[in-house]
């Protein structure tokens, strides 16, 4: 949580500005219903509402996927991906849980069935120097996933990480 308050939806001053900016007319004709724009709520209210419709909870039928749940949690049906059970190898897999098939299908083939197993050096499971801090992206939700939906609620982040702990310390 940041030291100073910070408003939350009313802009100090609205100003028309240049293309590209923010302009309220538009965005109250756009989405009128938006809890933003309903005057009668507090802000803890607004952080409640959030809260519930996007933060907790599952999303059913949403853009062909049967169900996702944003908690992290996996189900019978869409288990919590673990990266090691990827299958590998050629004829379109992955070259390992991490790393895409790096080969070429061959001349005149532009189908992934065609490849072959790529026999690269691959990054292993170690190699945590990559881009930016944490673990890194060798990582598998299945071990992630669980340590982000401990975090509940919003205002119960930590600034720069997912999680106590993601940033490769205790």
């Amino acid at each position: 949580m940041p030291e100073q308050r910070q408003t939350i939806v009313n802009p100090a001053v609205v100003i028309p500005r240049a293309k590209g900016t923010r302009n309220d007319v538009n965005l109250k004709a756009s989405f009128p219903n938006s809890p933003i724009y309903l005057q009668d709520l507090t802000d803890e209210e607004r952080k409640k509402s959030f809260q519930e419709l996007v933060l907790d909870g599952e999303v059913l039928n949403g853009h062909g996927i049967n169900k996702f749940n944003r908690d992290f949690k996996g189900t019978i049906q869409n288990p919590v991906p673990n990266l090691e059970d990827v299958e590998t190898g050629g004829g379109g897999l992955p070259a390992s849980p991490y790393v895409p098939n790096l080969t070429s299908p061959g001349p005149g083939s532009f189908n992934a069935a065609d490849q072959p197993a790529y026999a690269g050096e691959l990054p292993n499971k170690e190699y945590r120097n990559s881009w930016g801090v944490g673990l890194g992206g060798l990582v598998s939700p299945s071990q992630t996933s669980p340590e982000i939906s401990k975090q509940g609620t919003l205002g119960s982040y930590i600034s720069g990480r997912s999680y106590q702990g993601s940033d490769g310390k205790s």
